[in-house]
């Protein structure tokens, strides 16, 4: 399989948009614009590298939006799209990939059929493969004396991205027209003379340029979602101790609880339920209780993991409930700490966050006083 590396673009700075603050940092139905760009290839276990070229003092906005995900350094963009691109081609020649995807980080909605598209056409030998749309609205142009003219739309098209290119192709092509000043790559490739393979784009495909765009494209993202719930348990026994964690909350009590990490049943059932939510297993299958790197360790980044796999599939969480089922301790005094808690791992508000407790009646092992359970459910959205 050839070796494939994905440029995504984001240098530019959003400025017609508004805001202040450059639109591809921008919370798009709770996730940033270009992590949802970015994970948008996440099935596309073929994608070596992942580059993304961002714009002048970008470097913290940057590092929020793309915390926990697995890319190379960023490159500092140019005062053009094109020159933007050429540096970050430049940056992933040392990787020597054979295809190269690029991306702008401002069409969050590419669905993966697109990118399939785009791939299967690399792999059937095209040198270049550009997502393309038929120009369906009749088209208009105002003469200087304020006149105007139809423009005949037969044989026009609308150019999406990612485009895909043979790397050393359009390297080339970018250095020897460097001079030029072409907003997309697509018009390099024809100045080079590479042959150039269409494939259908979308209309979802949009590319967010204004306020309105953002409107426009939750609606669509709410359209095409798929909602899923996961479920999780989990319980751990008494053992000798002067505290116990529960929900990533530290609570003084007479005996603490034996486990491999920090025996925090509520996190632990709540990171189930989200991996069960995105079919991803479960919590023993990515944390093994025999790994000694996880002895003592910290429940909530369990809990941060699954959600970063969540976000990589474009999820989101929607709504998590855990019950802890115990005699003692109280939970009712720690409820909002616990809440709050699970909310800033998750980067969700707190309203979408519940902790309730209950007890057995006297019944089973929780009854008795032997240990403490916990069950959850996580409620996730899928985009595109």
């Amino acid at each position: 399989m050839p070796k494939t590396a994905l440029l995504i673009v984001a240098a530019g700075s959003g400025s017609r948009a508004g805001g202040g603050v450059p639109k591809q940092y921008w919370p798009f139905a709770g996730i940033p614009v270009l992590r949802r760009a970015i994970a948008a290839f996440a099935h596309r276990r073929d994608i070596a590298a992942i580059q993304v070229v961002i714009g002048p003092k970008q470097q913290e906005a940057y590092c929020t939006a793309v915390e926990g995900l697995d890319l190379l350094p960023p490159v500092a963009g140019a005062d053009t799209r094109q020159h933007s691109v050429q540096h970050g081609l430049t940056a992933l020649s040392v990787h020597k990939p054979e295809l190269v995807l690029i991306h702008d980080a401002a069409r969050p909605l590419v669905s993966r059929a697109l990118i399939d598209r785009v791939m299967a056409a690399l792999e059937a030998g095209a040198e270049t493969a550009v997502p393309l749309l038929p120009i369906a609205d009749t088209l208009k142009r105002q003469a200087a004396d304020g006149a105007w003219q139809t423009v005949p739309r037969d044989g026009l098209t609308r150019a999406q991205t990612p485009q895909g290119f043979r790397f050393d192709k359009i390297l080339a092509a970018h250095r020897q027209y460097a001079r030029e000043n072409l907003t997309d790559d697509m018009a390099l490739a024809e100045l080079a003379g590479m042959k150039i393979t269409s494939v259908p784009g979308e209309d979802a495909n949009l590319k967010i340029t204004t306020e309105d765009d953002f409107a426009f494209a939750e609606r669509l993202l709410a359209g095409g979602a798929e909602f899923r719930t996961g479920m999780g348990f989990d319980a751990h026994r008494f053992a000798a101790g002067d505290h116990v964690w529960l929900c990533g909350v530290r609570i003084a009590h007479a005996r603490g609880l034996e486990g491999h990490s920090d025996a925090d049943a509520g996190l632990h059932a709540l990171t189930d339920a989200v991996l069960g939510a995105i079919g991803a297993g479960d919590i023993g299958q990515h944390f093994p209780p025999g790994d000694p790197k996880w002895r003592g360790a910290a429940s909530a980044q369990f809990l941060a993991h699954a959600l970063m796999l969540m976000r990589e599939m474009g999820g989101t969480l929607l709504h998590c409930d855990v019950t802890l089922i115990c005699e003692s301790p109280k939970i009712a005094p720690h409820r909002d700490s616990m809440r709050a808690r699970i909310a800033e791992v998750a980067g969700a508000d707190i309203a979408r966050v519940s902790v309730k407790a209950t007890t057995t009646e006297g019944m089973g092992f929780t009854g008795r006083g032997e240990g403490i359970a916990a069950q959850a459910v996580a409620t996730i959205r899928l985009g595109r």
